[in-house]
């Protein structure tokens, strides 16, 4: 328990840290290596060799240009590098079809897609929400991601030690409890209040949020519920698919963690969901 909690307030340090570099390419950069490391421990728990490592080297380019396109003069690649990228697949399928089990190749790109969407979902804000018209709500809606992801995550693990009896998904993940996932939706709810009203509270002088009225906050906290629900999916996906493959953890980066996607699991679905609602919702109706 002391190693967890250590290496989450380093975690929470590192983040900090980055943040200060949030409108630069460093940000990019940062979780594009952070990108190929979690696409490493998923080209590692499908079990492929040494001898397939060439697999794993073609995502990288790939995954380089997609985190950084939300530059112009890299956006234009990203179509032709997308298609050179299935054909690298295609070839490498064709080349070693006495090797290279499909099914696993195709395992890696769909898990690797989802990992790719979800980190870009965070880099997207930067585009979505630039600071000379929106300030610093980019870093708010990334932080609160976060928030309903790891809120959740926390509540479900103490609630369900303490609590825990009605186990959710015993064939998948068997520490998991209903009453867990209860305390995880709680925690969601009211993680991301709390990050909503220090945020408003600090920027309540700013255009944007001078005037926003308390249906915004009860409307963030409900929201929590949907994002706790994601969160969990997201971590019993990579459950099913540690099981399939026999493995732990996917990693050891993070001491008492696991890898990166032990830790980013329940981030994969919520980051979309959250972005979405950003263009689709907050700036039309909330505020």
């Amino acid at each position: 328990m002391k190693q967890r909690v250590l290496t989450a307030v380093i975690g929470i340090a590192a983040l900090a840290l980055l943040l200060l570099f949030f409108d630069t390419p460093v940000f990019n950069l940062v979780f594009a290596l952070v990108c190929v490391v979690a696409v490493h421990e998923i080209f590692n728990a499908f079990q492929f060799g040494k001898s397939h490592l060439y697999l794993f080297i073609g995502f990288i380019p790939f995954i380089l240009l997609f985190m950084l396109s939300d530059y112009m003069s890299v956006r234009a690649w990203i179509w032709p590098a997308g298609y050179l990228f299935v054909l690298f697949l295609a070839v490498c399928v064709i080349l070693s079809s006495q090797s290279l089990n499909f099914a696993k190749v195709s395992g890696m790109a769909v898990f690797s897609a989802i990992v790719v969407f979800c980190f870009y979902s965070l880099i997207h804000l930067k585009s979505l929400l630039p600071r000379a018209e929106y300030g610093y709500d980019a870093v708010y809606f990334l932080i609160l991601i976060l928030g309903y992801a790891w809120g959740g995550d926390t509540f479900a693990y103490l609630v369900g030690r303490a609590l825990g009896k009605h186990k959710l998904a015993p064939k998948v993940s068997p520490n998991k409890t209903v009453e867990g996932a209860v305390g995880g939706v709680v925690g969601s709810m009211l993680v991301g209040l709390l990050i909503s009203l220090a945020y408003i509270t600090i920027w309540r002088d700013s255009q944007t949020w001078a005037g926003v009225s308390n249906i915004y906050y009860l409307w963030i906290t409900l929201f929590g519920i949907p994002a706790s629900i994601l969160g969990m999916l997201g971590d019993l996906f990579a459950s099913a698919v540690k099981r399939q493959c026999e493995i732990k953890d996917y990693g050891t980066i993070f001491p008492g963690h696991g890898g990166i996607l032990d830790r980013f699991d329940s981030v994969m679905f919520v980051a979309p969901l959250v972005v979405i609602a950003v263009r689709v919702v907050f700036y039309f109706y909330l505020v």
